[in-house]
């Protein structure tokens, strides 16, 4: 028990701190514009620049008289400019963690021997390449081919901070808890796997250790960078359950730690399908049934598979392509879908096929599709949008393959 003041009155003491409250909610605001603001010029410029070199080649093209090399020449330009752009946007995509995953099975210290050995010719003769590996192995669940991009783009940042000279070390830790990480709580349960990537370069100053991972932030010279390489990064690590972290310290140099799910391995593990041979003439003439709701990427998609001597059927929506496969479904040899699409969307038109007619192959094919980036265990092939003619052509082949082999 308290005394009580002998004038038996008891005295409290407050403040208002709204306008604190208000004041804090306004600076976290401006710097989400402040972000923002960052992201979309970084885009518009890397964008406008990226049209520039098109719409100068495209003029040029239309000139009748253009010199043949100088034609191809533009037509290279073009089509350079496109894998650029392409780039981009899944490196975009890749930090927004709306990028579709492959996630396969893989086991780690094979794979980054397999990387260091990429990594020799990223960095240079004069940095050396360390490899630290348990002799135990450990497996992962994640897309290989972004696991890869994102170790490429960390030894490239590490190979900058060297003036290309020093050593970079690869570690592996498996089994490990995943710590708290840039003030949000680790991981409280599951064994991680952390592979870390150590250069001894110049380090990262304590200001830009919190700003490294935003999207077209760099402290590398104009020219130098994009500053979307260690958003790939993040963005991978968070979207495949982990996450990455940095330590670094000025003139000694800078960790880099990314944090992955560990699994066991599967028991149906088994290895890969040996290639099957390429075009054979059962191949050619295909009646393939398109879905696709925008008319100008319909057009075009139909115009691509009458060049390479199929049959298009192109319906607009999903329920126009259930009825169509419902009134005669012999008539198809696949079907190919957009997947975001008003009413029904892609991926549940391609389950509903599998359901009725299970021997009919479905290819999906999307820009940008928060479904797929959250469902990578649809088990449907996917083609991401800006596709190539090869590409449609191979992935429609082989879908067409497997069924005849089933």
């Amino acid at each position: 028990m308290h005394d009580v003041p002998e004038d038996g009155v008891l005295y409290g003491f407050g403040r208002d701190i709204t306008e604190q409250r208000l004041a804090e909610e306004a600076l976290r605001q401006s710097q989400k514009l402040e972000a923002i603001g960052q992201l979309t010029g970084g885009v518009a410029h890397d964008f406008n620049n990226l049209l520039t070199i098109i719409r100068s080649s495209v003029e040029f093209l239309r000139r009748p008289d253009l010199a043949e090399e100088r034609k191809r020449r533009y037509l290279n330009a073009v089509s350079d400019t496109v894998d650029r752009a392409a780039k981009l946007t899944s490196q975009l995509l890749a930090f927004a963690r709306r990028q579709p995953l492959r996630p396969e099975v893989f086991e780690v210290s094979e794979r980054l021997r397999a990387i260091s050995d990429m990594l020799d010719a990223v960095t240079g003769a004069r940095i050396r390449v360390v490899t630290d590996l348990p002799g135990e192995h450990c497996y992962v669940r994640a897309d290989a081919s972004q696991f890869e991009t994102a170790l490429v783009n960390i030894a490239v940042n590490a190979r900058d901070a060297m003036d290309g000279e020093g050593r970079l070390t690869l570690h592996l830790n498996a089994g490990t808890p995943m710590p708290p990480i840039r003030g949000h709580a680790g991981a409280s349960s599951g064994r991680f796997v952390a592979v870390s990537v150590t250069d001894t370069g110049r380090g990262i100053a304590q200001a830009d250790l919190t700003r490294i991972f935003e999207p077209f932030f760099t402290t590398k010279e104009i020219g130098k960078g994009t500053g979307l390489g260690l958003s790939q990064v993040i963005g991978f690590a968070k979207q495949s359950g982990g996450d990455v972290d940095v330590r670094s310290t000025l003139g000694e140099g800078t960790t880099f730690i990314l944090y992955l799910p560990q699994v066991d391995l599967p028991k149906n593990m088994g290895t890969p399908a040996a290639n099957q041979p390429e075009e054979t003439a059962g191949d050619l003439g295909l009646c393939i049934l398109v879905v696709e709701d925008n008319l100008e990427v319909g057009r075009f998609c139909t115009q691509i598979l009458e060049d390479l001597g199929h049959s298009p059927v192109w319906t607009q929506n999903a329920e126009a392509a259930l009825d169509a496969v419902e009134e005669s479904a012999s008539n198809f040899d696949a079907v190919f879908s957009d997947v975001v699409m008003p009413g029904i969307g892609g991926i549940e038109l391609a389950r509903r096929l599998r359901d009725i007619h299970p021997d009919l192959p479905v290819v999906l094919t999307s820009g940008y599709s928060h479904v797929l980036a959250q469902d990578d265990a649809h088990g449907f092939e996917v083609l991401r949008k800006p596709y190539s003619a090869d590409e449609l052509a191979r992935i429609l082949r082989g879908a067409v393959k497997r069924r005849r082999h089933h």
